[in-house]
């Protein structure tokens, strides 16, 4: 990206040195605005890098130097030249002090940046703003020069205003501050009014930074009404650039509302609020209300409702490292389990963290508001990413993470009207998110889990209801997903239907499918046209039709059964003589071993 940026930026320079060909007679022109527009978007300040952008000019001054063969000095001793009238000769003279200002006003923008944690910066930030108020001077008195033309005149002088109300506001001297900022507008506005659409953007983008500023300073004069109008501008700007500085306006305008607000009651409770970073960010709290009431994009609401998270935490942060002496508050950090009563200041730590846990959850719910108009049986703009119902079961599971979260809050654990309503909100949403993993089997066409999981949905959502009937809070939003849920009850039944009907349809066998008209009426099988010759382009495709299938049932001759009905009643003949006959050998045949037998037991028959 990098390479890329500066191949973007030598093609604009070498646009420029196209205009030092021209005539000695000829005048200069210089688009300040849209050249440092042009740098800055692709060196850093896209996303606050100023630091990079700072580099990059440090990089821009010393090619320009080189090619126009105007060094400071030898390699042993720095010898300051200063561009004078007299020098300009090229166009890209008028570049120098351009740029030494800018390089002079990012490094106090990133000093002004880790001031918030190094005040001793603020003083080093005041004097790279004053140097870059000199360089402004210089580039105003070297477009005075008759060989420059009108357009880079007025450019100048609004950038002399420009940097000149951004000192003037840092130091809080706001009435002139003001009138510079007013006369800096003006040109732009002029400038904005005569040229292409292209270029009109760009001098309107510097008009809507200098809005803030100017509301500003009124309100530190003393209009009331000037806050309202930031509040405003900060609705309007959604995720943009702009919203981190009004952001930053809008926190300096609270610092001075913050002495009015000294304790805060949660859950029947008062406790005194005795750090600033939390008194400013309960006051923002009180405003940002206001401000979604007024947003009506999904960006401009996500991107406050981000501002009061990240707000939320440092405010944490600072109540934290005021607790580090309470040593039952570091016992609870570390997961050990707090015996009585706790601290104020402990429990207002756990009110933090609960709002915190319901800015989360309420961004959260809108994501997933957004999200359910892309689903796919939603009608969809071409080019817009369709939305899984995965993507909207992963933001239910932070959901109900969250309100898991809230009942174990120190302090509250015993409260039994809170685990209640954290109770009841928990079935809810774990309804909503069965629907959803319901609905991801369905596109699987696993139509058993699909209706087993819409079944578990119903039994939640009418669990869900109960316990909202029986919550004594009379709370909108208790009512509203109550609501949802009556809705969603609704849209179960349907896809249940639809799922039973889609497994019926899967569960049929191909070989009964209705036949099509085009391949098994209207032709036969190549089974019974061999001696034929038609052609017959599906032969050679996936599914030939060369057979019936399965074949058809064809009647046979049953195999004959026997019965012996005369066995019972046949005689058998005697065997009897045969038996004697059998006896009598067996007798005569003793032997030897027969005498011997006969003379030692007696011999002779036995009867």
């Amino acid at each position: 990206m990098a390479a890329e940026g500066e191949n973007v930026t030598g093609e604009r320079e070498k646009s420029d040195d196209q205009l030092s060909d021209s005539k000695s007679g000829a005048s200069f022109t210089l688009e300040a605005l849209l050249l440092i527009k042009e740098a800055q978007q692709q060196h850093g300040l896209r996303h606050g890098d100023y630091q990079r952008y700072r580099s990059y000019c440090s990089r821009r001054i010393r090619r320009i130097r080189k090619s126009l063969h105007f060094p400071q000095g030898g390699k042993h001793r720095v010898t300051p030249k200063k561009v004078t009238p007299e020098l300009l000769t090229d166009s890209r003279y008028i570049q120098l002090p351009l740029f030494c200002a800018e390089r002079c006003w990012s490094h106090a923008m990133q000093l002004k940046a880790e001031a918030n944690t190094e005040p001793r910066k603020k003083f080093h930030m005041m004097s790279r703003l004053k140097k870059s108020v000199q360089y402004a001077d210089e580039l105003l008195a070297l477009c005075e020069s008759p060989k420059c033309d009108a357009r880079t005149k007025l450019e100048c002088q609004a950038y002399n205003f420009w940097i000149y109300g951004s000192l003037r506001f840092e130091l809080q001297e706001w009435e002139k501050a003001m009138e510079l900022f007013t006369k800096a507008k003006t040109i732009y506005e002029k400038l904005a009014g005569a040229f292409t659409e292209e270029q009109q953007t760009v001098y309107q983008q510097r008009v809507d930074e200098i809005a803030p500023n100017l509301r500003y300073c009124a309100y530190n004069i003393g209009d009331e009404s000037a806050l309202l109008d930031l509040q405003k501008m900060r609705v309007a700007a959604g995720g943009d650039q702009l919203s981190s500085k009004l952001d930053d306006l809008l926190s300096q305008t609270r610092e001075k509302q913050t002495a009015t607000l000294s304790e805060v009651t949660w859950r029947g409770r008062t406790v005194q609020v005795k750090v600033e970073t939390v008194r400013l960010f309960l006051l923002s709290m009180t405003d940002a209300e206001k401000e979604l009431e007024a947003a009506d994009t999904t960006e401009s609401k996500v991107s406050i409702y981000e501002t009061i998270l990240k707000q939320c935490i440092e405010a944490q942060q600072a109540l934290r490292d005021s607790l580090q002496e309470d040593l039952v508050f570091k016992a609870a950090i570390r997961g050990q389990p707090v015996e009585g009563k706790i601290s104020n200041q402990h429990y207002l730590y756990s009110y933090l963290t609960y709002l915190r846990l319901k800015v989360a959850i309420e961004r959260n719910l809108l994501l997933i508001e957004n999200l359910r108009q892309y689903l796919p049986d939603q009608q969809v703009e071409e080019g817009r990413k369709i939305t899984k119902p995965q993507d909207l079961v992963r933001l239910y599971d932070i959901i109900i993470q969250n309100l898991g979260e809230i009942p174990n809050l120190h302090g509250v654990e015993e409260d039994p009207t809170i685990n209640e309503e954290t109770s009841v909100r928990v079935r809810g949403y774990k309804a909503f998110r069965l629907f959803y993993i319901a609905r991801a089997y369905a596109s699987a066409k696993k139509w058993k889990e699909a209706i087993a999981l819409y079944q578990r949905t119903l039994d939640y959502a009418k669990d869900a209801l109960d316990g909202y009937k029986k919550l004594k809070s009379k709370d909108p939003q208790y009512q509203a997903e109550g609501t949802r849920l009556e809705e969603l009850r609704g849209e179960v039944n349907g896809m249940m239907y639809s799922c039973h009907a889609n497994s019926i349809l899967d569960a049929t066998p191909a070989g009964q499918q209705p036949p099509t008209a085009n391949t098994t009426v209207n032709r036969k099988p190549l089974q019974e046209r061999l001696d034929d010759y038609v052609e017959d382009k599906t032969l050679v495709g996936k599914k030939p039709f060369v057979a019936p299938f399965p074949p058809d049932f064809e009647p046979i001759p049953c195999r004959p059964l026997f019965f012996d009905l005369a066995l019972n009643h046949v005689d058998f003949p005697s065997l009897d003589d045969k038996l004697e006959q059998t006896q009598k050998k067996a007798g005569a045949g003793g032997g030897l071993t027969g005498l011997v037998k006969g003379w030692l037991w007696g011999g002779g028959d036995k009867k």
